[in-house]
């Protein structure tokens, strides 16, 4: 039994190495993301009257302090932190963008799940709704 638990653990083991490189890769993007979404953010809100979105509440490194992680699990926490924190702080902007230009619902269906940020958007097909929001 204990050999068995042993292989189980390797497996997981070799796993969890193979895929690290493709994990860690996506800093580079993420890094070229984060410089480009916040020269966005900061000029186009500033010309669209947009108030900012705090980065502070999308991406917040905390974890990293627990006592009962090892080295190598804080550099995984902070590094999970840092991606999923940016992909929703980007999200966000990208939501408010779409509220200033388009907010337009999509054509209701089963099979698609709509953002929260939807709920005030213009019906979809209804162009009275659509001038009456967006149309000055």
């Amino acid at each position: 039994m204990e050999h068995l638990k042993s292989k189980r653990t390797f497996r997981k083991i070799f796993r969890h190495a193979l895929s690290m490189p493709f994990i860690y890769m996506m800093i580079v993007p993420l890094i070229f993301l984060d410089f480009l979404i916040e020269i966005y953010h900061r000029v186009c809100f500033f010309l669209y009257g947009i108030d900012y979105i705090k980065r502070g509440d999308y991406i917040k490194f905390d974890r990293h302090k627990l006592s009962y992680l090892t080295f190598l699990q804080k550099i995984h926490c902070t590094y999970c932190s840092y991606a999923n924190g940016l992909l929703r702080y980007s999200s966000e902007i990208a939501a408010n963008t779409e509220k200033y230009w388009c907010g337009i619902k999509h054509k209701p269906t089963d099979d698609f799940v709509e953002p929260k940020h939807h709920k005030d958007f213009a019906k979809y097909d209804d162009k009275e709704e659509f001038e009456k929001k967006y149309v000055n």
